[in-house]
């Protein structure tokens, strides 16, 4: 693990230039000693103040006892106490300069009294014994883009809850959650917001301890101890990470002494009002010292993987939600908010210095371009972007009553044109599963039977798409009800055998994705992917390779119409025997077994630039995924040889005609189409792609393929609309 860097400059310098990253070793409640006898030392940032004190159980919450005084004269108050202990609650009372009192938790505090109450509690964090040496050498040697990386998100109350209401502990859930992820073939989870909040209705996402684990489920060690169980059983842990907005709750950040400290005075920039929150200030060098401590405190004192930064777009524009009239330009006249690009640009560069291996995801849902591009070529700096496009995309596409989809075969395919513009997660999170959305398996249409089958070759297509993955909890057990956080999933439908053949399936695939490098070691590059066809979209059909970087190929051809496709033809790249690895229409899946089997012969044949193809049977509502286990030897040839070769090669116009009858049934008035190489993957365009067809795609125009130079202009309108995330409002 690397350690973090020492600057000369002081703790409170630091703090003070916007410089700190570390400032939750100086702020806040630390154990100390004065004159060898111990005590606690407590700092507190209240710049405008006339008066600091602390106050708390251990001087029977008397404002006068334990006066704190400012250092150097500057915005920091310290005071030293005896006789604190282990969970004694307290606060600071601030005295405004108009002389009104208020009492607040500590910014910095390590941990705090469970909702309905909000002191902070002291607590030595210090001490607990990590036994993870071997996942940090692991994961000091893995390179994310060329690795699996499969995300179970969670919201730690509610995935399970005991009989009597009561929720699982840190330690409950390390019993039981961690031997279930590890099953599942998991290699994250990702929690929803678990830093401090008091509103159960936020979900997490409205902090008022930016340094704290919440109390619900158990103390800071108990925290550890669940990480470090993680990490010994080869599970990454992700958390959700809120710089983006903060609640009004008086107890907290808002106004803290008396005055904006935290947050904008200009409301026009300070408030998101839909949210009923505050927006941090990100030109003031203490908040930015406060924000980047924060992300930078979690990999250090609590060896989390990696941030998942929430609302990201609300940062990163001036009038995001905001009608005209109630936002303010910056500088240049422009919407861009140019002091949160420079503090997320900073905030990056300084968490991969020190930590190189740490993962920073923004959830991102505009067309800004370079949000995983490198700082030093303009970029943000983040590791992965949320792929919003391809989500909605794929969502409503999924949602479409089957005679609608070949109008809307686009949004099938347009995701792989730009999927390589950025470094991608493809989500379906907590938030496609709320709010009147449906469950995922509740969006699909049709009867019982294909809401199952549907899910499945979804996931199967999800899985074989370039980029990472993450399922929030309860799609791979096929809940039906949405998502409620007051209430545990529906475990019991497992009892029921659709529902546990679907769990089995999302076992058997996410295994299948972490043990296949071809679906994730090129994820960044047309290197990794072909098509070998993507216009059949009367049959709604598309097929490709992904590609390791060994050379190796898996082959997926989806089907998401409710028909049996008989001898569908497709082109391969190696003449020989191919089987089917996996098959999202089998018996032990749900599905009604149809299969190729695992000795299906190629035949020469010119189809889809190919020289050979395989004949295929498409069950209903499937994806499969095909692979060569035994090439063809190559055929010797002599000069003799050649010319016969060149003869028989001007009577292929008579055997192409023999080879389209076969496409007839496969992919009508279909051509075959150029490969896209690497280096001119966007230029080839068929008369297919150009022309419109009347009855396929009634006013659809062509898209061109993205170029691999050009790929991130590419915009979708999903992209390029500002996303207006769905959080519940904060309460007072």
């Amino acid at each position: 693990m690397t350690t973090l860097q020492v600057d000369n400059r002081s703790q409170l310098q630091l703090f003070y230039d916007g410089d700190s990253h570390s400032a939750y070793e100086f702020m806040g409640a630390h154990p100390t000693t004065v004159d060898g006898d111990p005590c606690v030392v407590f700092r507190v940032w209240a710049p405008n103040a006339i008066y600091v004190s602390v106050v708390g159980d251990f001087n029977k919450w008397n404002d006068g006892a334990n006066p704190m005084t400012r250092i150097k004269g500057g915005g920091v108050w310290e005071c030293y106490i005896k006789d604190v202990t282990q969970y004694d609650a307290y606060r600071y009372c601030v005295e405004s300069s108009w002389n009104q009192k208020a009492y607040k938790s500590d910014p910095y505090g390590f941990h705090f009294e469970t909702r309905p109450n909000n002191a902070s509690l002291y607590y030595d964090i210090d001490g607990y014994k990590w036994t993870d040496k071997r996942w940090y050498a692991k994961r000091g040697k893995t390179k994310y883009t060329q690795a699996p990386m499969n995300i179970y998100e969670i919201h730690a109350g509610s995935w399970k809850i005991h009989p009597d209401g009561n929720r699982y502990s840190y330690k409950q859930l390390a019993e039981s959650l961690i031997p279930y992820i590890k099953e599942m073939g998991y290699t994250h989870i990702e929690f929803m917001p678990i830093t401090e909040y008091p509103f159960d209705g936020s979900w997490g996402y409205q902090v008022t301890g930016y340094f704290a684990p919440t109390s619900r489920y158990g103390t800071p060690h108990d925290f550890m101890e669940f990480v470090n169980e993680c990490h010994k059983n080869d599970i990454g842990v992700i958390i959700d990470w809120v710089p983006a907005h903060f609640p009004k709750d008086d107890f907290a950040l808002a106004k803290f002494d008396g005055t904006c400290c935290y947050e904008y005075a200009d409301t026009r920039k300070g408030e998101h009002k839909e949210w009923g929150t505050l927006v941090f200030d990100y030109s003031r060098y203490e908040v930015i010292s406060f924000l980047m401590s924060s992300a930078i405190f979690w990999a250090d004192k609590y060896h989390i993987d990696g941030i998942r930064m929430d609302a990201v777009a609300s940062m990163l524009y001036l009038d995001y939600n905001r009608p005209d009239g109630e936002w303010v330009a910056n500088k240049y006249g422009g919407k861009e908010h140019l002091e949160a690009v420079e503090f997320l640009q900073r905030l990056n560069d300084t968490i991969h210095r020190l930590y190189p291996d740490f993962l920073m995801i923004a959830e991102e849902s505009t067309a800004w371009p370079k949000v995983s591009g490198a700082v030093k070529d303009g970029g943000l700096g983040f590791d992965f972007k949320w792929n919003m496009g391809w989500m909605n995309d794929m969502l409503n596409y999924m949602s479409l009553d089957p005679m609608y989809k070949p109008f809307n075969h686009d949004a099938l395919t347009f995701s792989f044109y730009y999927a390589f513009s950025e470094n991608f997660l493809l989500p379906i999170s907590h938030d496609e599963v709320v709010y009147g959305k449906g469950s995922l398996i509740n969006k699909m249409p049709g009867s019982y039977e294909e809401k199952f089958a549907q899910v499945r070759a979804f996931m199967a297509y999800m899985m074989i798409h370039p980029g990472k993955k993450l399922t929030f909890m309860g799609s791979e057990i096929g809940q039906f009800d949405e998502w409620n956080a007051t209430k545990e999933l529906q475990w019991n439908l497992l009892s029921y055998d659709k529902h546990k053949e679907l769990n089995y399936f999302y076992k058997t695939i996410n295994n299948f994705y972490k043990n296949t490098p071809a679906l994730y070691e090129v994820d960044d590059s047309w290197e990794g992917f072909h098509w070998i066809h993507h216009n059949d979209y009367t049959q709604s059909v598309i097929a490709f390779c992904r590609i390791a970087k060994n050379g190796d190929r898996i082959i997926g051809v989806c089907n998401f119409q409710p028909a049996q496709r008989e001898e569908y033809c497709i082109g391969v790249p190696d003449a020989g025997t191919y089987a089917e690895v996996l098959n999202t229409d089998d018996k032990q899946f749900g599905g009604t077994g149809i299969t190729n089997g695992d000795k299906i012969k190629s035949f020469p044949s010119d189809i889809h630039d190919y020289e050979n193809a395989i004949k295929l049977t498409l069950p209903p509502l499937s994806v499969m995924y095909f692979k060569c286990i035994k090439k063809a030897p190559k055929k010797r040839t002599t000069t003799k040889k050649t010319t016969v070769k060149k003869t028989t090669a001007k009577k292929t116009t008579t055997k192409n005609i023999e080879d389209k009858s076969l496409e007839v049934k496969a992919e009508p008035k279909a051509t075959a189409r150029k490969t896209a190489e690497k280096t001119t993957a966007t230029k080839a365009k068929t008369a297919e792609e150009v022309k419109v067809e009347v009855k396929a795609e009634p006013k659809a125009t062509a898209r061109k393929t993205a170029e691999k130079t050009t790929a991130t202009k590419a915009k979708t309108a999903e992209e390029v609309k500002v996303e207006v995330k769905a959080e519940p409002k904060a309460t007072a």
